[in-house]
């Protein structure tokens, strides 16, 4: 059955109450590679509860998994094969630090928009969520089904920028471990591409992929541990286009580039760098080591104060 985009967009909102403890916090952190050296303080932030810090990307599996994809496919409108779908992006607005615990917090769904790529239909899910103080983050998934386009809708707007000029200021490789999908899905995500080698080759894969959103957290890490000097807090936003799969025993590298506010890296090492009051933005390019650089995220661009 075809995507019916006037009923997707029509559809009322689903509102529901989500909640997290420090666990869940630190499953997330483990699953995008936290934790190495065990007994850094620099990895001790995310793994111990005492001190815990939350890294805003944790927002995408809070309380539900990966909603944005999953409760998008469940959406009126929707009926899709899910062999047919990929996780194309993902942006976070932050409005205030991630708590740690969360005993209440209501997240409300919504189709924002449904683009006509051609050869796939794009599905903007959006999420906004808020506690009893107030709003939290909104978050946008986009989801490409493939062999949904072509028939005449909006194209919607270019999401593309032309890559960073130049050098990066810091560039940090981060290797994925064999077993870091499972590990990642215990967060929510049970899409089967992810662990099954049947599924993932009628999904066109050779083997398991890594989740995107896996992809997205650990490269959030290393922009966080690299240039703001491990403060969290510091993250103001974060978006990413998904342009390439990872596979578990691989290796990603993260090229970071200073789009502003005066406080640029040394080029190309490692460390917490920068732990100044400067705003602005880190430009990002992900790449996978072991084949050539081939592409992982593009479009990235962690938005700091």
């Amino acid at each position: 059955m075809p995507i019916d985009a006037a009923k997707a967009l029509a559809a009322p909102p689903r509102t529901g109450e989500i909640s997290w403890s420090h666990k869940d916090v630190q499953l997330y952190h483990l699953g995008i590679g936290a934790g190495l050296p065990a007994t850094d303080p620099g990895e001790l932030r995310y793994t111990l509860e005492s001190g815990l810090r939350v890294l805003p990307s944790f927002a995408t599996v809070a309380g539900a998994g990966s909603p944005g994809v999953i409760g998008g496919l469940s959406m009126p409108g929707v009926d899709v094969d899910l062999a047919r779908v990929l996780h194309g992006g993902q942006s976070i607005t932050l409005y205030r630090p991630l708590p740690a615990e969360c005993a209440a917090a209501v997240a409300t769904r919504r189709i924002a928009a449904v683009h006509d790529k051609g050869e796939a239909a794009v599905l903007v899910m959006r999420t906004d969520v808020a506690d009893a103080d107030g709003p939290l983050w909104t978050e946008d998934a986009w989801i490409h089904v493939r062999g949904e386009g072509g028939r005449g809708g909006d194209r919607g707007p270019s999401v593309r920028r032309e890559a960073p000029a130049g050098p990066p200021d810091r560039t940090a490789e981060r290797p994925v471990r064999e077993d870091q999908a499972l590990l990642y899905r215990l967060s929510g995500d049970w899409n089967p591409l992810h662990a099954d080698p049947g599924f993932a080759r009628l999904a066109g894969f050779e083997r398991p992929i890594l989740h995107g959103l896996c992809t997205y957290g650990m490269t959030l890490k290393a922009v966080v541990d690299t240039l703001l000097g491990g403060d969290v807090a510091r993250v103001r936003g974060y978006t990413a286009r998904f342009t390439g799969v990872v596979y578990p025993g691989e290796t990603l590298r993260i090229r970071m580039w200073h789009g502003g506010g005066g406080d640029r890296g040394n080029g190309g090492g490692e460390g917490d760098g920068d732990s100044g009051g400067g705003g602005g933005e880190v430009r990002v390019i992900v790449s996978v080591v072991e084949r050539g650089d081939a592409p992982a995220l593009a479009g990235t661009v962690v938005t700091r104060s």
